[in-house]
């Protein structure tokens, strides 16, 4: 098991100490991250204590502790998980030789792409929900934000770390970049698109920590195969942090639906709307969204980069111990592409299909929490069901970018679309109507928004009514 220098400016289990060159230039890149912190962290609560989770060793039991902290002061560390003895490539032309502990040079600038895709994508979603807490719906909701924050926080460090200690001056560069770079700026933007989509309510964080958060866990899930070994490494111990920020999305569709179905059965035959709710129309327009624009971030159904990926090793699909071929030589899969405005099904090289292997993979775990939300409305009495729209819906990156699809999948003409989008997607109205019940933050322990349905249970044995911030 690896050892954590806790004491250190920058807590971490990789020897930072004994690399004084790499040590002074991520300690001259931790003021400028803390000063992005303090400009597009969370807002209006920096001075405020919040019982947060820290992690604190790279070992599966015991890995973080919980207490008070002031966010800027928040212990962000480099954390590797410990690594595998003689492990080995396992997939691709390289199969079974010793994985890389150096970038090797013919690799060199795609695994920059991909961490520096990987590492743009925290402080973006930091940037995104940064104001949210000036309408959070309890205590409690307020801090899993913030966790969700600081922790995103965090998987930056990771990524600037592998820049830093692998990519030389070009990677202090892409690190400067990281900082840089603002969601939904015009000039300077995100590099992916869900990344710049306004999320400033918190019915949209509850979608984006389900479906969104939940992209980035398969990306690191594939990334965790890599055959280099200090990525890999690094993302299996971000896989540990992610798997909350994932919870914080279901429990809170569940909570929403919770709520909702207890203002149907009340008052049934009325607009939920006139009783403070989200009405499950709206609903499921809002996980239309969020999942259409979290689909996007898999790539086109048919990548040559994502075959060159596999090929050499830099990253492959999740789980890749659970398939028996790990070569993908010779075999194809079938898809639906868009040709010419007609709807067809190709058999394409299975290497050049890596996006769609992992975005299958992505949509089965998705439905499951879909499935809990509906076995809570059946249960409640509620005739409604949610469901996931086609993976062709309101796509903006693959074969599907800009079609006019339905949510059911059917290629439909601009006349339809038009007069039918804001019953597939959220309109101004709907996110009006959504902002409306959060106008005002609750910061009284145990108090809630009417909207939403109370959690079941607090945070590490806390109760629910637990001062998780400390406002006063």
């Amino acid at each position: 098991m690896s050892t954590i220098d806790r004491g250190d400016k920058i807590p971490n289990n990789v020897h930072l100490a004994s690399d004084k060159r790499l040590q002074r230039a991520l300690e001259q890149w931790q003021p400028r991250f803390i000063e992005w912190w303090k400009e597009m962290g969370p807002e209006g609560f920096q001075a405020h204590d919040v019982y947060l989770r820290t992690a604190v060793s790279a070992d599966s039991d015991g890995w973080a502790v919980f207490d008070y902290v002031k966010m800027p002061d928040y212990r962000w560390g480099i954390f590797l998980a410990d690594p595998v003895a003689d492990r080995r490539i396992g997939f691709g032309d390289e199969l079974g030789k010793p994985v890389w502990q150096e970038v090797p040079g013919e690799h060199r600038n795609a695994l920059r792409r991909l961490i520096v895709t990987q590492g743009d994508t925290e402080p973006a979603s930091v940037e995104q929900q940064r104001r949210l807490g000036q309408t959070c719906p309890s205590l409690y909701d307020l801090r899993n934000l913030f966790q969700v924050n600081v922790e995103e926080g965090r998987h930056l460090w990771a990524m600037v770390y592998l820049l830093h200690s692998h990519f030389g001056r070009d990677g202090r560069e892409e690190a400067e970049a990281l900082l840089t770079r603002r969601s939904g700026n015009a000039d300077n933007p995100r590099i992916l698109g869900a990344f710049n989509a306004p999320c400033d309510d918190w019915l949209s964080f509850f979608c984006f920590t389900y479906f969104t958060d939940r992209d980035g866990k398969y990306q690191l899930l594939a990334l965790a195969e890599s055959a280099f070994d200090p990525l890999s490494r690094t993302t299996r111990f971000m896989l540990t942090e992610e798997a909350h920020h994932m919870f914080v999305g279901e429990t809170g569709l569940l909570r929403v639906c919770e709520r909702t179905a207890q203002i149907m059965i009340a008052h049934p035959g009325d607009d939920p709307r006139r009783h403070g709710v989200v009405d499950l129309p709206t609903l499921q327009r809002y996980v239309n969204f969020w999942y259409a624009i979290s689909l996007d971030l898999f790539g086109g159904e048919i990548s040559s980069n994502a075959a060159q990926y596999f090929a050499s090793g830099l990253k492959g699909r999740a789980h890749e111990d659970r398939y028996d071929d790990h070569v993908a030589l010779g075999a194809s899969y079938s898809l639906d592409v868009l040709r010419d405005g007609t709807l067809s099904r190709d058999d394409v090289p299975l290497r050049n299909a890596m996006n769609e292997i992992l975005r299958d993979e992505y949509v089965e775990d998705s439905q499951r929490g879909i499935d809990k939300c509906n076995k809570l409305l059946a249960e409640a009495g509620v005739d409604f069901q949610l469901r996931l729209p086609s993976r062709r819906f309101n796509r903006q990156v693959g074969s599907f970018a800009g079609a006019r699809v339905s949510p059911a999948g059917e290629l439909v003409d601009e006349a339809t679309w038009q007069s039918q989008r804001d019953t597939w997607l959220p309109s101004e109205r709907d996110r009006e109507y959504v902002k409306s019940l959060q106008q005002k933050a609750v910061l009284e322990p145990g108090k809630i928004q009417s909207w939403l349905a109370p959690p079941k249970r607090g945070i590490k044995g806390r109760p629910v009514d637990f001062e998780y911030v400390r406002v006063d």
